[in-house]
């Protein structure tokens, strides 16, 4: 019986011992996995920003490129807006002048008349003819404007002139933009 009860003893000690061993020898393989993924995931980590970090250069390039498109947008904007008040300024000017002389008499309005017309009325209606030679029509009859007349026809060239300016500095503004 004592044989039989070490023989026992022995089996358990040796199931013990295989038991610890095995605990061992598993907490080792479930380590070894565990620093395995670890490094994996670590690696995963590292690669992804890397690639956060590209795509961030990328875009800071990108903006970088847009705002340097938009100053010199802006530059050639401002360019034009200058020239356009230039040239609104410059027309201003010109219709100022001619208003003044319209007023000071200094410059008359006249106007073409057509004068088969007027033969064929029997009239000359006291429209006299020019002996200017700096005249586009060699002796035509022209009829002179009174000066409010001319004034209004004056202010009338001028917010054409204007308009037409306006559009110009528009239309400029319209190719800068969609270019």
């Amino acid at each position: 019986m004592i044989a039989v009860a070490a023989l026992v003893l022995a089996c358990a000690l040796g199931a013990r011992a295989a038991w610890v061993w095995q605990a061992n020898h598993y907490g080792k393989q479930l380590a070894e996995q565990a620093d395995d993924y670890g490094r994996q995931l670590a690696e995963k980590d590292r690669l992804h920003g890397r690639e956060r970090e590209e795509a961030a250069a990328v875009a800071l390039n990108q903006l970088a490129e847009q705002q340097e498109t938009r100053r010199a947008l802006e530059a050639r904007l401002q360019d034009q807006t200058k020239m356009h008040w230039k040239e609104m300024n410059y027309a201003q000017q010109a219709q100022a002048r001619l208003r003044d002389r319209l007023a000071t008499a200094d410059l008359r309005l006249s106007v073409l008349v057509d004068a088969g017309t007027l033969a064929a009325q029997g009239c000359d209606g006291g429209v006299r003819e020019t002996t200017s030679a700096a005249g586009v029509v060699h002796g035509a009859v022209r009829a002179q404007l009174d000066r409010a007349h001319a004034q209004r026809i004056v202010a009338i060239t001028d917010e054409g002139d204007r308009g037409l300016i306006a559009l110009q500095a528009c239309q400029a503004y319209v190719r800068e933009v969609t270019k």
